[in-house]
């Protein structure tokens, strides 16, 4: 089994993140996107989910898999590798830090807030950038 999980980690934002400060992803459509399900659920709950468990939420929103089929489909999607949140379009397009605590409760952090500098100075926190969006 495959974990995205970090603890006691911070996801800096990627160095190409076009803004710094957290930005609402706008929402275009009626499919919401991957972006604004992941910053609904950590908007709404800070420390309350695991990397894990939001991104297979996500998943199973976007593919609007039954209730019934729920823990199949988690252990199907969790046998194989997926991208963490170092690719999330919150870190690499919004301006959003996440940061994993010791038990890998996520929170979403504006990079411009007091909050992020000071984990980004706390020695005791690891650091983990973002991907780029570009190559070099």
């Amino acid at each position: 089994m495959h974990s995205t999980n970090y603890f006691n980690t911070l996801i800096e934002i990627a160095e190409d993140c076009p803004i710094h400060y957290g930005e609402v992803p706008p929402v275009k459509g009626e499919k919401r996107s991957v972006a604004n399900l992941q910053f609904d659920m950590l908007y709404d709950h800070p420390y309350e989910y695991t990397s894990d468990e939001i991104l297979f939420s996500v998943f199973a929103t976007r593919k609007e898999i039954a209730r019934a089929d729920m823990e199949q489909e988690r252990q199907r999607y969790f046998s194989k590798g997926h991208p963490c949140f170092r690719a999330s379009p919150l870190t690499k397009r919004y301006g959003w830090g996440i940061h994993a605590n010791a038990e890998g409760k996520l929170a979403m952090i504006s990079s411009d807030s007091a909050a992020y500098r000071q984990l980004q100075q706390d020695t005791s926190v690891t650091k983990k950038k973002a991907m780029r969006s570009r190559r070099k």
